[in-house]
């Protein structure tokens, strides 16, 4: 009989094994992309996750979160291809035992040799406005089972990545139905800059890039997104400082692809989302940016939703996308 209750028992456990979605790792190319100044590849790796009951269920059809990655993180990361401090498939997979809406969920690697491309348009680093928006969303709908229209399509991100989540659903509602920021940079203007010489304006060749510092990169990664110039070889950007001096040609560039000073032009597409979430840890730095577009969606009595918790700009997030992230989604997107 002890056998037995203890097989019984073992039984249940196995039953009760949550089911788990499965990953893709594809190439895709964009034409938008083509003819970047620094010759980053055009085709782009992109993972995919496929939800657990995708395969034994030929004839139904998903909605789709694309999500996009932090500054100097990839798609690899995230997936769990190489050691981070995030494993997204198993996130999901937590996720939909809890409750979440099966969905498929696709991740571009935007990961460039400046350490991320912004998720903007540039002839330095490509027009990636388009090949998220238009091309990457194409392809996933040719081949595989989605529901192939706005209504069922949202956007999320984090860091850089929910900057750029902002910046394409602001310009894309026609494409993507609910978008949700985490720990989103660069939403505000940036200030006047140092009175001395960046160390960005040391770095006089791509290959230099590596060694730089975080914050080098970053200079270097905002400049070429934001302020191309395809006649200063070899970088092919503007830096906001130049011997130390603040370059307000350049500083007004950056500020005006800070989604909040981009606000106002684009609060008719705003309110054409069925649904908006940022959040932010309480000891992230980059706080200030979402409280100001919180406090601009509110002025102008747009629904949203703004949520603190204790943490910092990486530790919270996982736990998020779990129990915050993905149920948004579950609430907002069409699921048939």
């Amino acid at each position: 009989m002890l056998r037995l209750c203890a097989l019984l028992l073992t039984s249940l456990a196995f039953a009760a094994d949550p089911p788990t979605g499965t990953t893709e790792r594809l190439r895709v190319h964009g034409r938008s992309l083509e003819g970047n100044l620094i010759g980053d590849s055009p085709t782009r790796d992109v993972s995919v996750y496929l939800p657990p009951s995708y395969a034994k269920n030929p004839q139904r059809r998903y909605p789709v979160v694309y999500m996009l990655h932090g500054f100097t993180d990839s798609d690899d990361q995230w997936f769990g291809l190489r050691k981070h401090w995030i494993h997204l498939p198993q996130v999901l997979d937590r996720a939909t035992a809890a409750g979440a809406a099966e969905m498929i969920v696709v991740m571009p690697n935007a990961l460039n040799v400046f350490g991320g491309s912004g998720y903007s348009s540039s002839v330095t680093t490509g027009d990636w406005e388009t090949y998220i928006a238009r091309e990457l969303v194409a392809y996933i709908d040719s081949r595989y089972r989605t529901l192939p229209t706005r209504n069922s399509r949202g956007l999320a991100g984090h860091s850089f990545g929910g900057y750029g989540a902002l910046r394409i659903a602001m310009k894309f509602p026609d494409v993507f139905s609910a978008v949700y920021a985490m720990s989103s940079c660069c939403l505000l203007p940036p200030g006047g800059g140092p009175a001395r010489p960046s160390r960005a304006e040391q770095i006089t060749a791509l290959s230099e890039i590596a060694a730089a510092d975080f914050g080098t990169k970053a200079q270097l990664a905002s400049s070429a997104a934001w302020a191309p110039n395809p006649k200063n070889p070899p970088l092919y950007l503007d830096l906001p400082t130049k011997n130390g001096e603040p370059q307000p040609s350049v500083l007004a560039r950056w500020a005006a692809n800070a989604p909040v000073a981009m606000f106002d032009q684009y609060v008719p597409h705003l309110k054409q989302l069925k649904g908006i979430a940022l959040d932010c840890g309480d000891a992230d730095g980059l706080l200030a940016g979402s409280k100001e577009y919180s406090r601009l969606l509110t002025n102008y009595g747009i629904e949203h939703s703004f949520a603190t918790y204790p943490g910092n700009h990486i530790n919270g997030v996982a736990g998020r996308i779990e129990k915050h992230v993905m149920p948004f989604f579950t609430g907002k997107l069409a699921a048939r």
